[in-house]
């Protein structure tokens, strides 16, 4: 018997008021707009739910991709023959009393910052642009702008396999650039918990306000991506040495980098995973002839 049907066998007993698809293409969850089908793709509503799918799968063996809104993955147009958990509906957010606040891993970046400048509580500012999802902003410690999720969380919970959910300390994540204890080690964040500091509404939404002038400016947020394409090498920008190499607008099929930000690569509007990853593969060899960097793909790349 196939993992998924085993999956098919058991999901309706143990959770049967949970959304469940088959062979889900990828595409529509994906801010790049490409990837294939999942075998089978679920939505949780809890994070107790959440919780107890993560511990059947890995009892039973079963493949598993976690996501969120999609914004860092690119996957196979082949797709994946695995379950994607998708968190989207553990989007709760709420004041915890003081200045704090806690809110679910499917809650996107943007709402969180928006939650908080409703709630006069500065220092989220930065993530009000940045199109992920709580939970995976927190396993990459998103950031911008000088700000990133290390600054002001506090803590998590968290699903652990063979240990269930525990609250863990920001302290024990293993913080840095684009990294946490998630990035190398299995496990799912549910939700987060952040401390933040008062600060006048209007002052906040200010900030944000200039923060997004700054993205139009210079980002090509029209076109379907995920965001910077490579981790900033030491020393340098990706973006500058792209176009130091005169990769600016170059294409392979439906990608492009950007003309706009030569550390986005972009869907013109018909490109595929292989158009994707032909073209990092591109920029990366012509990069490294030309000035000796090697640049990592800040993407998470699902075969």
């Amino acid at each position: 018997m196939t993992w998924y049907a085993r999956f098919d066998a058991l999901a309706p007993s143990h959770f049967p008021g949970m959304e469940i698809l088959r062979e889900e293409p990828m595409g529509r969850h994906t801010t790049f707009r490409v990837g294939g089908p999942a075998r089978r793709f679920a939505r949780p509503g809890t994070e107790a739910e959440c919780a107890a799918l993560l511990e059947l799968a890995e009892e039973e063996g079963w493949p598993v991709l976690l996501l969120g809104n999609g914004s860092n993955l690119l996957v196979s147009d082949n797709g994946i023959d695995a379950l994607a958990v998708h968190t989207g509906r553990l989007n709760g957010v709420s004041r915890t009393g003081g200045t704090a606040i806690q809110a679910g891993a499917g809650l996107r970046l943007s709402n969180l910052a928006a939650f908080a400048r409703r709630e006069n509580l500065s220092g989220l500012e930065f993530a009000h642009g940045i199109p992920g999802s709580l939970g995976g902003g927190v396993c990459m410690n998103a950031g911008a702008y000088g700000g990133e999720m290390k600054q002001v969380l506090t803590a998590v919970a968290a699903w652990l396999p063979g240990r269930g959910v525990q609250r863990l300390p920001a302290e024990d994540l293993d913080l840095g650039y684009r990294h946490s204890l998630f990035s190398n080690s299995p496990g799912a964040v549910l939700s987060a918990e952040f401390h933040l500091v008062p600060q006048d509404g209007e002052a906040i939404q200010a900030m944000m306000d200039s923060l997004s002038l700054r993205r139009r400016e210079k980002q090509p947020l029209e076109y379907p991506s995920a965001g910077s394409t490579f981790k900033r090498p030491a020393g340098h920008y990706a973006g500058g040495l792209i176009e130091q190499c005169g990769l600016k607008g170059h294409r392979i099929g439906g990608a492009q980098v950007s003309e706009k930000h030569a550390g986005f690569i972009i869907n013109t509007g018909a490109a595929t995973c292989a158009d994707i990853l032909a073209l990092i593969a591109h920029v990366q060899e012509a990069v490294y002839r030309q000035t000796g960097v090697s640049l990592e793909p800040e993407v998470r790349i699902i075969p």
